[in-house]
């Protein structure tokens, strides 16, 4: 038997919401995120640009992804509008869906980036964790569905939630 030492490390989180996953299962959905994340729109807007994009779909399926993605929590009527046959709904995305990969020659600028704002980010866990350690427990215990996920890493998606959306808030202030 040999014996090595290892250098390896956690190097990142890949984060999954169950209910957002569920949403974007379809890919024409996180397209339709992408689209309300540029501009409100209606349905059918969404459905030509949509057609701009070459999918090919009926504006009623449209309107149902639409409604499957504001059932998640993802999409919001943000507003409404009179028209000749009634009244149009407006939607607008509240979220929306990364999915990316780094070239390999940004390493070492992104290590570079990380270890700038490390302290930052050390000093924010340190006061998620010391001020809302209650709260962080609560949740955590809400979140666990049964004895034997005590192990999971409930702590840690409930504080990166936190940064996300506190990043989201600071990124795109108006």
């Amino acid at each position: 038997m040999s014996s090595f030492d290892s250098d390896h490390r956690l190097e990142d989180i890949a984060v999954r919401d169950t209910g957002v996953s569920a949403a974007i299962d379809e890919p024409m959905r996180a397209m339709i995120l992408d689209i309300l994340a540029e501009e409100e729109l209606p349905a059918s807007d969404v459905h030509d640009r949509l057609a701009d994009r070459g999918i090919d779909r009926t504006e009623n399926t449209v309107r149902h992804h639409i409604n499957e993605l504001r059932d998640a929590g993802l999409v919001d009527v943000v507003h409404f509008e009179e028209g000749r046959g009634g009244t149009i709904k407006y939607y607008g995305a509240n979220t929306t869906v990364l999915s990316y990969s780094l070239p390999q020659s940004a390493a070492p600028a992104i290590e570079e980036m990380i270890d700038a704002v490390r302290p930052e980010v050390e000093a924010a866990l340190d006061t998620l964790t010391e001020e809302y350690d209650g709260a962080i427990d609560e949740i955590t215990e809400e979140m666990q569905p049964c004895e034997h996920c005590r192990t999971q890493k409930y702590e840690t998606y409930v504080l990166l939630t936190v940064l996300r959306r506190a990043f989201v808030r600071a990124y795109y202030a108006d």
